[in-house]
């Protein structure tokens, strides 16, 4: 084959689009949604083999279905604006959510005016309040996360309450170590919950009747593909490519935009809206990551279980001064046992422990030691997430918004809980989110 010949066939095999998208998570398949309506041509490329993003689940033989994590939905989301279709696919449920204390009692989350003040006894309430006082007059200066939580419930609740331990269990560093910016953005109900003055004024306002509530839903029993395939064939029907699997290579200038190179071919736009973490897109862009911004790495555990769990609620957080596990999620709440087993997942951040045999061993102890899961407890498998979520170090706002920055300079579009190196706790907040984002850059194009 001749020069001119080759040319030509490595021409034909690169599809030509409007916008590309990296990533089909919550974020790429709203964006790819907005573009669409807009008259975009699109195509939306992810190294994973399915649509969903980093909301995956894993089934054993026997049938118990885990998620990554615990994902709840609901019946207002704005998410439902753009894929109706996912609705008739949730799973209505009614959760509840619980904590362990630092004294080895589940109660109320995220904070229990009984158990974590009430039950302190005198002493122990002069102390927090004390604590709250001192904050208040001499703390005033914040540089981190804990500074933060200090000023509103004081050092001796954030301790006695466990809230500090399991800030480190959530972010993967030590409450002085996690960047002011992210507890400004994150944790504001500390402030608006938590506070002990506001704690104190809910115990003895008169209760007022309840409005409209959103319905709490999860996703189908059969797992995640049966909830965002549907979504992705609409979005197929509207225009949009996908090319899951896809192997990224790189992104290359070329006069009509960017070429993305793919392990079987390559796709050009004038346009790239990437989902994808920072440091996989300055990858492929050639860039050097400089400083690294890390992300947390997640172990999930699997167990079924039969006998007393100990416990009433469907989620239960990890606040005690002990135990790596920071969640876990009971879904047979939610789907019903299997061969008359209760199913739940266990979330553990890699940094806490080496190993998935070191995570389990550890859960097993912990658990056993606070009054939980006596019985047949029994695992049924595991999974390790890269990239679960950023770890919001010092300086790492910073450094995130001046990577976001020399993407954009390079001509890509950073957006989304991995582009915009921004914890989203739930797809509400990654729906409104990539809106915003998109319709800044781009214009409100019919959503």
């Amino acid at each position: 084959m001749d020069d001119a010949s080759h040319q030509a066939t490595q021409l034909s095999a690169v599809q030509h689009f409007d916008v590309i998208v990296l990533g089909a998570g919550i974020s790429g398949l709203v964006a790819a949604s907005i573009l669409a309506s807009g008259g975009e041509r699109v195509v939306v490329v992810d190294d994973y083999g399915t649509p969903g993003g980093n909301h995956m689940d894993w089934t054993s033989p026997e049938g118990y279905t885990f998620d990554v994590g615990s994902l709840i939905f609901q019946d207002d989301s704005p998410l439902l604006r753009h894929f109706p279709e996912l609705l008739p696919h949730y799973v209505p449920i009614d959760p509840s959510w619980g904590r362990l204390n630092p004294q080895g009692k589940i109660t109320t989350y995220p904070i229990s005016i009984r158990d974590d003040i009430l039950a302190a006894g005198p002493a122990g309430l002069v102390r927090i309040f004390a604590s709250v006082l001192f904050a208040r007059v001499f703390l005033r200066r914040m540089s981190n996360a804990r500074d933060f939580a200090r000023y509103w419930i004081g050092g001796h609740l954030l301790h006695r309450s466990g809230l500090e331990t399991y800030m480190k269990r959530f972010y993967g560093l030590a409450a002085e170590d996690i960047d002011l910016d992210l507890a400004r953005k994150r944790m504001l109900w500390i402030s608006e919950y938590a506070s002990v003055i506001n704690l104190t004024r809910r115990a003895f306002k008169r209760r007022r009747a309840a409005g409209p509530k959103n319905r709490q839903m999860a996703r189908p029993k059969e797992g995640f593909a049966t909830l965002y395939e549907p979504a992705a064939r609409r979005l197929e029907r509207d225009g949009v490519v996908f090319r899951l699997a896809a192997g990224m290579r790189g992104i290359e200038k070329v006069p009509s935009g960017f070429e993305l190179s793919l392990a079987g071919g390559a796709v050009s736009a004038q346009r790239i809206v990437s989902t994808v973490p920072i440091a996989i897109a300055e990858r492929l862009c050639g860039m050097a990551s400089l400083p690294v911004l890390k992300t947390i790495t997640l172990i999930s555990l699997y167990f079924s279980f039969s006998g007393e769990r100990g416990f009433t609620q469907s989620i239960i957080y990890n606040f005690s001064h002990a135990g790596a596990w920071k969640r876990l999620t009971v879904y047979s709440d939610f789907y019903g046992r299997v061969n008359g087993r209760e199913y739940f997942a266990v979330e553990v951040i890699a940094g806490h422990v080496g190993t998935i045999d070191e995570a389990e061993a550890d859960f097993r102890q912990h658990a056993c030691g606070n009054g939980m899961f006596a019985g047949d407890l029994k695992l049924e498998g595991s999974q390790v997430l890269e990239n679960a979520y950023p770890i919001y170090s010092k300086g790492a706002a910073q450094n995130a918004a001046n990577a976001i920055a020399k993407l954009r300079m390079f001509g890509i579009e950073s957006i989304g809980r991995q582009g915009g190196f921004n914890y989203q706790p739930t797809a509400r907040v990654s729906t409104m989110e990539v809106e915003a984002a998109i319709g800044v850059s781009g214009g409100n194009r019919g959503n």
